[in-house]
């Protein structure tokens, strides 16, 4: 409990993200809102009897005011059960403290709404927002990897992948030493294979080619190799069927076949010192994060890598879950996978050291290598995480071109777009000539002129000719 000299300095520091001032318990209702927001986010604590100035007046406190309180906190769904202090002040006054953590069940509502917080003010949940996180929640109970693989069996996995898989886990002290070698032991030691059924995730980790390229296409990887920082010119492009082990030697195969060798010298050493652009294992772990946290239930969904003069990108299908940010990522943070299972069998296999620090690995590693920091990118669809070249200079130099003759090209390919094109499809195609920030102040002015209209709203938005 919290003595009245330690509520005295939390008052004095103003109200924030995780904590709100009441006057009194009149204000309950609103009150309970912020509770519903602060489970529906990082916890946090509403001192009643305390002004918005952070002036401490307490409040007469009976247990009929304590009943009352608990009673509105009960209106919140699913149930939850705040934590109520009291603090005795001056005067036989109290000051009273809800205090709850992150919920478990979220999204929580109150009174039929949903609540978070930004800054100092609780604010209703966006229905978007509601949705993902109802989303998130059954996918902790529900996922499309925990799910049984209908029809697969043992005989349709890569027995040397998983036999492999195992030895090195139990190597590293990550798996205790199955009971037997039997191949379904094994695959029960790693949680893949329940109630005698193999889960989709097995499938996922050690299926064969011939049988996902039919059955799972979406276990693919693109890989492709530009001329110039566009993609109209291709110099190579292929794609690979196969389990997630398959995919991930391919794209580490197609980088050391095609990105560049960039030399360096050390003090006190006279030879030449040659490695890839970009530090294998910064882009090791970009893909095998990629390959972990995606959205295995696009059924059209793939992992991309792909090479331009400029940069390389690993993109995954699906986008950034339970509240992640790309600038979030660069700081430590815990890891909460989106594909657990297959997640925890990388690390136990060695492919990932250690959970919730891929991020921040690749940062070190591009930094120790005089590169800028990656970059992470999310539309909604996908993510990006993109390693530039910090020495690359462009050949060619663009001329730029008026307002009008933009306007007239975006019309030009719309013409030629029977379903529309995505701003950045239309950015591309215009070329390195033009700037983000151009291409939207165009398609802004052409749909201001009723020339063009928009599918939507967000990255993921389609223009259209009228």
């Amino acid at each position: 409990m919290l003595t009245p000299g330690e509520i005295t300095s939390l008052a004095a520091a103003g109200e924030t993200e995780t904590l709100e001032f009441k006057e009194t318990t009149g204000t309950r209702r609103e009150a309970t809102r912020t509770v519903c927001a602060f489970l529906n986010q990082g916890g946090g604590q509403v001192l009643f009897g305390v002004k918005q100035d952070g002036s401490l007046t307490g409040q007469q406190v009976s247990e009929r005011t304590i009943e009352e309180l608990s009673a509105e906190f009960q209106r919140i769904d699913p149930p939850a059960f705040p934590t109520i202090e009291r603090v005795p002040v001056d005067n036989g006054r109290e000051v009273i403290i809800a205090i709850t953590s992150q919920g478990t069940s979220r999204p929580y509502t109150y009174r039929g709404s949903a609540y978070r917080r930004v800054g100092n003010t609780t604010l209703t949940m966006s229905a978007d927002e509601y949705n993902r996180t109802l989303f998130e929640r059954m996918h902790s109970q529900q996922r499309w990897e925990n799910q049984p693989a209908v029809g697969w069996s043992v005989d349709d996995l890569n027995v040397a992948e998983i036999r492999r898989t195992v030895a090195e886990a139990v190597r590293r002290g990550r798996l205790d030493e199955p009971v037997s070698r039997d191949l379904s032991d094994m695959l029960r030691g790693l949680g893949l294979l329940r109630d005698g059924m193999l889960l989709r995730a097995a499938v996922v980790l050690f299926g064969s080619a011939e049988r996902l390229e039919f059955e799972m296409p979406q276990c693919l990887l693109r890989v492709a190799r530009f001329r110039g920082i566009d993609r109209m010119e291709f110099l190579d492009n292929r794609q690979f069927n196969g389990n997630a082990f398959a995919l991930l030697a391919n794209a580490e195969r197609f980088l050391r076949e095609t990105l560049p060798i960039a030399g360096r010298f050390e003090q006190d050493r006279f030879e030449r010192i040659d490695e890839p652009l970009y530090p294998p294992l910064a882009t090791r772990e970009a893909i095998a994060n990629a390959l972990c946290h995606r959205d295995y239930s696009i059924g059209g969904g793939s992992v991309a890598v792909a090479v331009y003069d400029d940069r390389l990108e690993v993109t995954s299908s699906g986008p950034l879950h339970f509240g992640f940010t790309p600038e979030n990522l660069f700081i430590p943070h815990e890891s909460r996978p989106w594909n657990p299972l297959i997640a925890r069998t990388f690390y136990r296999r060695g492919t990932i050291e250690q959970w919730g620090t891929g991020t921040l690995k690749m940062a070190e590693l591009t930094s120790a290598a005089g590169l800028p920091l990656p970059e992470i990118e999310d539309d909604g669809t996908c993510v990006t995480v993109r390693f530039r070249d910090g020495h690359f200079v462009p050949q060619t130099r663009y001329m730029e071109i008026s307002p009008a003759e933009r306007r007239e090209k975006i019309l030009e390919l719309l013409d030629n777009a029977e379903d529309g094109l995505m701003r950045r499809e239309i950015h591309a195609l215009l070329g390195p000539g033009v700037s983000e920030r151009q291409v939207r102040r165009a398609l802004e002015e052409l749909r201001t002129r009723k020339l063009i209209v928009s599918t939507d709203r967000g990255p993921s938005t389609r223009w259209r000719r009228v």
